[in-house]
């Protein structure tokens, strides 16, 4: 692992997703989510739009020809999650201590005409890149106007990529985390949920903005939907992105009234989730009328919930989360929201139908 601290100070800049229709994808996430768009940019060979809301910068990238590497993204893995950008003091010295760590050499460091954007990008995981952004400068992505979105649903950052990695990567990508960028491991788990497994373990930037949450399908139990979703993806990617909220009841109420579905959680959940938690500050009726998710660990309590994918291929959805001072992600919810996952993508009613 590197000893370099400006290289380990990493937040994120902006996420990256390559879409097959940029006019729809915009209107989904500025009429359902309540981001503003806050910049265009166009070139012989892709539009992009940037949407806003407070902090959060999605840069939506439509390919206009094959030399994009949009187009060769697209036809292998759908609309997805292409770039996640972070922004670092130093660009060239991250640059060189990811490279010397083992990660490819995508782009790079260049100083961008006309201006003082010091950009460099770097291979992730698949076919995810994660450009560099010198700290305190503009974003490379595109042109920003005043629009900041919000409203009703008042998103306030990005908590956490969940990734879907192949059978036996879990090891060596965290290896490459911690080697590459100076990440650290900060949870893992082993979940069965019936005949099903998973191995996740999550890394953290030194600076804890940047959190990625690494999955696996625990090869020795049946297939399941991580290993769904990488026969959809054709290949690891990014499975969720999940969103920060001050309150995670009124932002699913908003949402919801937006038009956005959550995956619904049996009434079982609740029965006996008064049981194992005092909840602080939402009542068991409001998580029971939005079906969000109650934990807890020892820094305090976290809410959250799945949205349903909208993909084509079932892949990427959302997930709304509210951390009243928890600092991991509750080992109770993370079987609950697997198992509300695999109601969803076998149609059962009730999650002991998921078990058997």
């Amino acid at each position: 692992m590197t000893s370099d601290s400006t290289v380990q100070n990493f937040e994120i800049d902006y996420v990256e997703m390559y879409v097959e229709n940029l006019e729809a994808a915009t209107f989904t996430w500025v009429d359902k989510y309540a981001f503003a768009v806050a910049g265009t940019d166009r070139s012989a060979d892709h539009r992009s739009v940037t949407l806003r809301q407070g902090p959060i910068k999605l840069v939506l990238t439509e390919p206009t020809s094959d030399r994009h590497p949009a187009a060769a993204y697209l036809q292998s893995h759908g609309d997805g999650v292409a770039d996640i950008a972070l922004r670092t003091p130093d660009v060239t010295a991250a640059f060189e201590a990811a490279v010397r760590g083992g990660a490819a050499a995508v782009r790079e460091p260049v100083r961008l005409a006309g201006g003082p954007i010091v950009t460099a990008t770097i291979g992730g995981f698949g076919d995810v890149v994660h450009t560099l952004i010198q700290s305190g400068e503009a974003t490379a992505a595109a042109p920003e106007t005043t629009g900041q979105g919000g409203g009703d649903v008042n998103l306030l950052g990005l908590d956490h990529f969940a990734v879907c990695l192949n059978s036996g990567d879990l090891g060596p990508t965290v290896a490459f985390y911690e080697r590459a960028f100076g990440f650290r491991q900060i949870f893992e788990e082993h979940i069965v949920v019936g005949r099903q497994a998973m191995n996740s373990t999550v890394v953290q930037s030194a600076s804890g903005e940047v959190t990625l949450t690494l999955i696996e399908p625990d090869s020795n139990a049946d297939p399941g939907q991580i290993d769904e979703f990488l026969k959809a993806h054709q290949g690891a990617g990014v499975q969720h992105i999940a969103f920060n909220a001050d309150d995670a009841v009124r932002a699913v109420r908003a949402l919801s009234g937006r038009g956005v579905e959550f995956l619904k959680t049996p009434g079982t959940y609740y029965d006996m989730l008064g049981e194992r938690i005092t909840l602080e500050t939402h009542t068991l009726d409001d998580l029971r009328s939005t079906n969000v998710l109650a934990d807890e660990d020892h820094g305090g309590q976290l809410f959250q919930i799945f949205a349903a994918s909208t993909h084509p291929r079932h892949t990427i959805f959302f997930e709304i989360i509210e951390r009243q001072g928890a600092g991991t992600f509750g080992s109770s919810n993370i079987k609950a929201l697997y198992e509300a996952v695999e109601l969803e993508r076998t149609g059962q009613s009730e999650f002991g139908a998921a078990r058997r």
